[in-house]
């Protein structure tokens, strides 16, 4: 009996025995609340903006931008093109000793663009000048013995002639070394170079295509506009001097102030089209030859009152709310609505002019939104 006794002794709990670790549970409780801040924290900045709500918005634009005298009756497209493009060869067929242009350089009208191999024209130059000298002498001998009566009127006749000849062969071969310079027939941008020192070039394409016809290809900037083809079932809609608004492919949102230059009467009748000639009236460096572009033919609108200019902003109508007899929009704040009063002087059917509360520049949620609080954060569309 006293093992079993023994052995049910060892099972009893002793309670009298204090814990090895007292404060172990507080802290465990400490540890499980920073947990959850933590977790608080983590899912407030990254997981709530998947709960954001998204906005369409408007830039606030003034009436100044956003007023225009004319509207478009026909849209075009075309492309720029140079009035003055030249590819610039040499008279004769020569070696090229050396070229002194690169592509984008700008040339005056006048400036060596490159010099030919001019060494047997020049030792021709000297023959005939050689001719010339001694031609001369013997006129000068002929008239003084002339005066003497020791030699005829027809000796001096055709020594002078024999003089006039040699003058007018120095004077060809004088140009033709002077030929040998290629020079730049106008001022303009380089757009392409054809040659290089040591090859051949020639006036007329020679056998073989090993010849070329130029040593570059110079463009006038300033010559520069944009050809479109019109349908010819629209053509009436166009007359010379319309005014017209270009945009470039390249530059989208930039509108050029152009007009009609002319008509070119003709119309092609595989494209049922008539070309149409327009200039720009603003140069810039931007616009560059062979550029896509659209046009935009416009119909002057007459006013009334085009002395009167109206203040204030254009926003869309469905952006104001009405309540009572305030005007309110919701302004892009960042990333959070600020709801703002404004003042509505004039209401058309899709936008209203604002003169008070908005400035140029702002951004407006584009149709009012009643379930959108003030501060509350969304995304942009």
């Amino acid at each position: 009996m006293s093992e079993r006794e023994n052995l049910l002794n060892n099972l009893k709990i002793d309670r009298t025995a204090q814990p090895a670790n007292e404060g172990s549970s507080p802290n465990r409780l400490y540890l499980l609340g920073a947990a959850i801040i933590i977790v608080g924290i983590f899912w407030w900045l990254f997981l709530s903006d998947d709960e954001l709500q998204e906005v369409t918005t408007f830039t606030v634009k003034s009436l100044q931008m956003s007023d225009s005298s004319a509207t478009s009756i026909l849209d075009a497209s075309g492309y720029v093109v140079a009035r003055r493009r030249a590819t610039v060869s040499s008279k004769m067929t020569g070696k090229v000793m050396k070229v002194f242009i690169e592509e984008g350089m700008y040339v005056e009208e006048g400036q060596i663009l490159a010099q030919l191999d001019d060494s047997t024209m020049k030792a021709d130059l000297n023959y005939s000048q050689s001719q010339l000298n001694e031609a001369i002498r013997i006129f000068n001998r002929t008239k003084e013995l002339a005066k003497d009566e020791l030699a005829s009127q027809a000796s001096l006749d055709a020594a002078r002639a024999s003089v006039e000849g040699l003058e007018a062969l120095n004077a060809v071969r004088k140009q033709v070394v002077q030929d040998m310079k290629i020079l730049a027939p106008f001022s303009g941008v380089v757009v392409f170079k054809a040659a290089q020192p040591g090859e051949m070039i020639s006036p007329v394409s020679a056998g073989g295509g090993f010849t070329n016809t130029g040593i570059c290809t110079i463009v006038d900037m300033d010559s520069l506009e944009v050809e479109v083809d019109v349908n010819e079932a629209f053509i009436n809609r166009v007359k010379p001097g319309q005014p017209v608004v270009t945009n470039l492919n390249a530059y989208p949102k930039w509108d050029i102030p152009s007009e009609v230059i002319a008509i070119i009467p003709t119309a092609d009748r595989n494209k049922a089209t008539v070309k149409v000639r327009i200039a720009l009236l603003e140069k810039d460096e931007r616009v560059l030859p062979d550029m896509g572009s659209r046009v935009s033919f416009l119909k002057k609108v007459e006013t009334q009152n085009r002395e009167e200019v109206k203040e204030g902003v254009m926003i869309p109508l469905a952006a104001v709310d009405n309540e009572g007899d305030q005007s309110i929009v919701q302004v892009i704040n960042g990333s959070q609505i600020k709801l703002t009063e404004v003042k509505v002087a004039e209401e058309t059917a899709n936008y209203a002019r604002v003169i008070e509360g908005l400035t140029s520049g702002m951004t407006v949620v584009a149709r009012f939104d009643k379930e959108l609080e003030n501060n509350q954060k969304v995304i942009i569309k």
